[in-house]
């Protein structure tokens, strides 16, 4: 039986190995169910392209036809034009017009083809449905293999004003003797505890280990500190009520965020864990396109 709906429209977050797209039932930001599938071995614009549909296809069996698509898609990416301009990951679609390439697919006009930036459209969708719900400065860190980041006024995402860095791009700013990328990241995480063991670990292991290995629980803790630092130095002057962190590491935040709040104080900005976990992006996107 297909579900009653006049315009549903297609949602997508494009992840570091895997895909997911599910429906948007309209302004309510109801999600049908999702679809999830790794990249495609062809490693060529087309073969993504028929990825894209297929998977869209699949997750709007049921439903009306849905009347467009918006992707959340990682960076450099030109989201006006809808061009990736990424030479380190999926190489192949440098220069592609995925717009044009989607609408063609699907039968749709270029115009009913949207994209946004993976970690805004994340903030969104906590502010949308989620942790932010209801605040009129907000900010989301997304801390995995790089650190995302985002800033939203009255439910729309900045990229400039007080506060708020180049592009909305927390990750390439000077800390300590480096980048803020080299202290909030999966690999910093990783070079920590191989630094003081001599061990080449993962972050799930690692986080694993903390409760009976104490260079493991250590590993977090500072991780927790400069994160805190992070947030002192660079984002208060912005004013957030609160900060959203998400990514794959704040499921293991019992280990690292008392670090971070301690390092703050009790003056700080709220810090709230995602509240929609791997759904943010595919809300946020939803939030983007009905309130356009």
């Amino acid at each position: 039986m297909a579900y009653m709906q006049e315009s549903p429209v297609l949602v997508y977050d494009v992840g570091g190995s895997h895909v997911a797209a599910a429906v948007c039932l309209g302004r309510n930001l109801q999600l049908g169910p999702q679809t999830r599938a790794s990249y495609p071995s062809e490693q060529s614009s087309a073969a993504f392209i028929h990825f894209l549909h297929d998977l869209g296809t699949k997750a709007a069996s049921g439903f009306a036809p849905p009347t467009g698509a918006t992707l959340a898609f990682p960076g450099p990416f030109d989201f006006a034009v809808g061009i990736s301009l990424m030479h380190h990951k999926l190489p192949y679609l440098y220069g592609v017009n995925l717009r044009l390439a989607l609408a063609e697919a699907f039968g749709w006009e270029p115009c009913q083809v949207g994209f946004l930036n993976d970690a805004g459209a994340h903030l969104l969708g906590e502010v949308g449905a989620g942790a932010a719900q209801g605040a009129t400065r907000a900010i989301g860190v997304t801390l995995g293999t790089g650190t995302g980041s985002a800033f939203a006024v009255d439910g729309r995402l900045v990229v400039h004003g007080k506060g708020v860095p180049p592009n909305g791009e927390i990750w390439n700013l000077p800390f300590e003797d480096g980048i803020v990328e080299d202290f909030l990241s999966s690999r910093a995480l990783i070079a920590s505890y191989r630094r003081r063991t001599g061990v080449e670990s993962d972050v799930k292991t690692i986080a694993a280990a903390a409760a009976h290995d104490p260079v493991a629980a250590e590993v977090f803790m500072e991780f927790g500190r400069h994160l805190g630092q992070v947030i002192a130095a660079k984002l208060t002057e912005f004013m957030p009520e609160v900060i959203v962190l998400g990514g794959g590491i704040s499921r293991a935040a019992e280990l690292f965020l008392p670090a971070a709040e301690s390092e703050l104080g009790s003056t700080s900005p709220k810090l709230r864990l995602s509240a929609l976990q791997d759904s943010a992006p595919l809300v946020g996107c939803a939030v983007a396109r009905f309130s356009r």
